[in-house]
């Protein structure tokens, strides 16, 4: 695809997919066991240790699944209450609804994108039924644990980390997925390693990991695989609770097995690109992202400007428009859940509840940063940056 100068499109994101993925999805293929089975086990043996500090994995057909069966198995359920930021993919706060339990949400620091621990303190005192928090390391940057964890320790409730960007990453050198009572992250088509679609539960709490590996699938008491596998075959099995269908494919953990080995290399070429963004993109009349605390790994999932729209004559929309008509394709995170027609309506939010996030939303506009992009590919995006904020400066 080409642009307008018949230039190459620089798409906003594109996976990495090697030959080493592609070689397993095929011996996977080629092995007659497709669905749940021995890739999906290695897979997350491979990603506990990955992330360390003795947790279990649990993989499952999505980070959005993985919500719901972390929140199903800490207890959550109608008339509860779980505080979460407006700031993020709808996913987030959905989950709480499937559970029939009410979300509440809280402003966003300005400069991280990240939940205020201030506003969630304010929030979480008018929530009569709070049981439950679910932070979101926006872009891949940590939100401040330390605060939010004594937040949640304050009124007894467990926190479900939604780190659907961060992979890896780490606060106060932990990795993120050993902090909090459960963690969940994305293997979608755009994070920082792919599966296609996927996500991993990761939680310390060995109750916790079973419920949501009996729940991931119809909650029946022992995984296919095992049944199946045995040199004598266990065909009985019990249905223990009605559960889901949310388990992972051995053709996306296939994929994941070798996606993962890259995963540090992926998070080193993603810092280059937003260093050279950074230095790229100083002088004009937009913001780059603030990294708050310097010795956290930040994933760099997203690459996020907000514009200084009192310098520029144009909106964030018509920037987009003029960054494609130059072959760069961006996008925006996020539209916030309170100007969404049903979070809107249902809880009867107004853009004011949430100024910062309100602002924010309007300036905010996401640049391409894969592994994938050349050097000369994120030269061409910050040129592009260039052109329309100099030809539209006021």
């Amino acid at each position: 695809m080409k642009d307008s100068m018949g230039s190459r499109f620089i798409p906003f994101a594109l996976p990495e997919i090697g030959e080493e993925e592609i070689a397993e999805v095929v011996d996977s293929l080629r092995s007659g066991w497709i669905t749940s089975g021995p890739k999906a086990k290695r897979f997350e043996e491979d990603f506990a240790a990955f992330i360390g500090d003795g947790v279990q994995a649990v993989s499952c057909n999505s980070a959005t699944s993985g919500l719901h069966l972390a929140l199903e198995a800490l207890g959550i359920g109608p008339g509860d209450q779980v505080l979460t930021t407006p700031y993020t993919f709808t996913a987030t706060a959905e989950v709480v609804r499937y559970l029939g339990a009410e979300p509440v949400f809280a402003d966003i620091d300005r400069e991280t994108f990240n939940l205020d621990p201030a506003m969630a303190t304010d929030a979480a005192a008018r929530c009569p039924a709070l049981k439950g928090l679910i932070p979101v390391h926006f872009a891949g940057q940590c939100c401040d644990m330390e605060a939010l964890s004594s937040l949640a320790a304050g009124y007894g409730i467990p926190i479900v980390e939604d780190a659907a960007h961060s992979l890896p990453a780490t606060f106060n050198g932990r990795m993120i997925g050993t902090l909090s009572k459960a963690t969940v992250f994305s293997f979608y088509a755009t994070k920082t390693i792919t599966t296609g679609e996927g996500g991993m539960v990761v939680s310390h709490d060995a109750e916790l990991v079973q419920r949501v590996r009996t729940m991931r699938l119809h909650g029946i008491n022992r995984d296919v695989f095992d049944r199946y596998t045995s040199s004598t075959p266990k065909w009985y099995y019990e249905v223990v609770a009605p559960g889901f269908k949310y388990n992972m494919p051995d053709l996306a953990a296939a994929m994941g097995i070798h996606q993962l080995r890259k995963a540090n290399r992926f998070l080193n070429r993603r810092k280059e690109i937003a260093e050279r963004y950074d230095q790229g993109l100083t002088g004009l009349p937009l913001r780059t992202p603030r990294v708050r605390r310097s010795d956290d790994i930040h994933s760099w999932h997203l690459y996020v400007i907000q514009l200084e729209l009192e310098s520029l004559t144009i909106n964030r929309a018509q920037f987009i428009e003029l960054m494609a008509a130059q072959g760069v394709g961006c996008s925006v995170h996020f539209i916030p859940l309170h100007l969404q027609p049903y979070w809107r309506d249902r809880y009867q939010l107004r853009p004011e509840n949430f100024p910062v996030a309100t602002d924010v939303y309007s300036r905010a506009a996401s640049l391409p940063i894969y592994t994938k992009m050349s050097n000369e590919d994120v030269e061409r995006v910050v040129s592009a940056v260039h052109n329309v904020c100099e030809r539209f400066s006021k």
